[in-house]
C-alpha cells in the first residue's frame, strides 16, 4: 500500500511548529510538508491537491469565499472539498439555549481553566458570525464545487460541508 502525503498550510509560522511538534512525536514526519501561506492566495499550482480539507479554520478566515474559490483553483479535477467548522443548530430554541450558555459560560471557563476570557469570548462571536449550513452551502457552490452538501454533527453545532471539483 502506498503513503498518503499532507502538505499542512497556517498563516502563521508559531502554529506550524507547533503542529510539527506533534506530527514529529507520531512518526509522520516524512509525510508532511510545512507551508507558511494565506488560504486566500494559496502558494500552489493549480490542479495539484487530490483533498482539500479546513477544520474550525475557515470562520477565521477574512473572506472566507476568496478561501473557497482558492480550494477550487488547486484541486484537481475529481478532488474533494471537506470543511468541518461550527455552525447553527437548526432549532431556534436550542440555539437560544445555546447561545446563552456560549456567551455566558464558554468565556467564563475561558478565564478560569486558561486565565483567558478575550480568546473565548472571540471564539464564541466567530462562530455566531459564521454564516449558516445553508448560506456557507451557496459560498461552497459558487466557488464552482459540484454535487455539494452537508451534515450536522451535535445538532448543528458543528458541520461539515463537502464537494467535489468536477
Amino acid at each position: 500500500a502506498g503513503h498518503g502525503h499532507a502538505t499542512v498550510l497556517d498563516l502563521t509560522e508559531p502554529m506550524l511548529v507547533e503542529g510539527r511538534k506533534r506530527a514529529e512525536a507520531a512518526a509522520k514526519a516524512d509525510e508532511l510538508d510545512w507551508v507558511v501561506g494565506d488560504a486566500m492566495a494559496l502558494p500552489f499550482p493549480d490542479n495539484s491537491f487530490d483533498v482539500y480539507t479546513i477544520s474550525f479554520g475557515i470562520r477565521n478566515v477574512t473572506r472566507p469565499q476568496e478561501a473557497l474559490n482558492e480550494a477550487y483553483r488547486v484541486l484537481r479535477p475529481g478532488g474533494r472539498l471537506m470543511v468541518l467548522e461550527f455552525s447553527q443548530i437548526p432549532n431556534d430554541m436550542m440555539q437560544k439555549i445555546y447561545d446563552l450558555y456560549s456567551f455566558h459560560i464558554i468565556p467564563r471557563m475561558g478565564q478560569a481553566i486558561a486565565g483567558d476570557r478575550d480568546s473565548y469570548q472571540y471564539l464564541v462571536e466567530s462562530i455566531r458570525k459564521f454564516p449558516d449550513q445553508e448560506t456557507f452551502l451557496g459560498m461552497v457552490r459558487a466557488a464552482g464545487f459540484g454535487n455539494a452538501k452537508y451534515r450536522n454533527l451535535s445538532m448543528g453545532i458543528a458541520c461539515l460541508h463537502s464537494g467535489w471539483k468536477l
